[in-house]
């Protein structure tokens, strides 16, 4: 049995954020190291299975690529990101878990020669913010936001590309009602996106990782496996959409991050009890290092995100001022 020692957690940031990711004063626990299953498949596994009638795969029809059509669509959106004075933004949203680990991604990838000068990484996660709380346009969320931009010296409207990872903290409906409360905030927080930075072209969604180890009910097991349903709903959403009606930018799989455990899945990547913080639910350095490798990986390999994310610009391209 492994055990943690805690440390204490940062105060909460000036515009109010609660404590709602991590406690105020944590005490000696230890994380459920014995349950390194949840037998549960995931879902880039599952082909043509179901999980409690609801068919798997990240992409419909149990696939885990878009469809032809949805992924030219992608790739349109791709080709319309660009340097905005120089500079194209990729930005996270999300609670603790996305901060720890986006952190971890920006290291690695400023430290990469295969990562376009030109591409600028934005940690704008931030514990105790979970998607029940930044759903609102009116959320001091968004201040942090802008305040995260400002210190990197950037500006809203180089924001083109987001990397979006949220929960609901406490979530313990069932499924499928958890997930769908969770697609509904996910909804509403692509619209405030396409709302305040009016250059996005590409929305990246992740879900959980494995959550079987942790102690406390902020995002345990099944909710974390099903948070991956929240966000192929959403997918799902725009990919009905006709061209036509198409507006704002386009939502697809970021790397889906969620396997089982020490059983793993079929690409190998595991979750062990080291992976996680003394809770459980936060990664420790090598969980963040996974998620960071998954993250690197898929923005210079995924057809949407490697044009502009390894490139400094196609032949021809202009890049575009903004609106002082």
């Amino acid at each position: 049995m492994k055990i943690f020692v805690p440390i204490a957690v940062a105060a909460a940031v000036a515009l109010g954020a609660a404590t709602v990711d991590a406690p105020a004063e944590p005490t000696r626990v230890l994380a459920d190291c014995e349950r390194t299953s949840t037998g549960l498949v995931p879902l880039t596994d599952m082909g043509r299975r179901r999980y409690r009638g609801y068919r798997g795969g990240l992409y419909p029809n149990g696939r885990n690529r878009p469809s032809p059509a949805y992924l030219r669509q992608g790739l349109a959106a791709a080709r319309q990101v660009k340097p905005v004075d120089g500079q194209i933004v990729l930005l996270s949203i999300g609670m603790s878990n996305t901060t720890q680990e986006f952190s971890h991604f920006k290291d690695r990838a400023d430290r990469d020669p295969a990562k376009s000068e030109d591409v600028e990484l934005v940690d704008g996660a931030e514990a105790g913010w979970d998607a029940q709380r930044i759903r609102s346009a009116r959320s001091p969320y968004w201040e942090l936001v802008d305040q995260r931009l400002n210190e990197a010296g950037a500006v809203p409207e180089q924001v083109q590309a987001i990397w979006l990872k949220q929960v609901i903290s406490g979530e313990g409906r069932p499924f499928p009602q958890d997930a769908r409360t969770l697609q509904a905030s996910l909804r509403a927080i692509v619209r405030i996106l396409r709302a305040r930075f009016v250059n996005l072209h590409l929305v990246f969604l992740s879900s959980r990782t494995y959550a079987g180890y942790a102690i406390t009910a902020r995002s345990p097991e099944p909710q974390a496996y099903d948070s991956a349903f929240a966000a192929r709903w959403l997918i799902n959403e725009r990919m009905q959409r006709t061209p036509k009606k198409a507006s704002g930018p386009w939502v697809g799989w970021g790397p889906y991050l969620w396997t089982d455990g020490m059983k793993g899945r079929r690409d190998g990547l595991t979750w062990s009890c080291d992976d996680v913080e003394y809770d459980g639910t936060h990664p420790s350095k090598t969980g963040a290092q996974k998620v960071s490798t998954l993250l690197l990986d898929f923005f210079k390999s995924d057809a949407t995100a490697k044009p502009w994310f390894r490139e400094r610009g196609g032949p021809g391209v202009e890049p575009v001022l903004a609106p002082r």
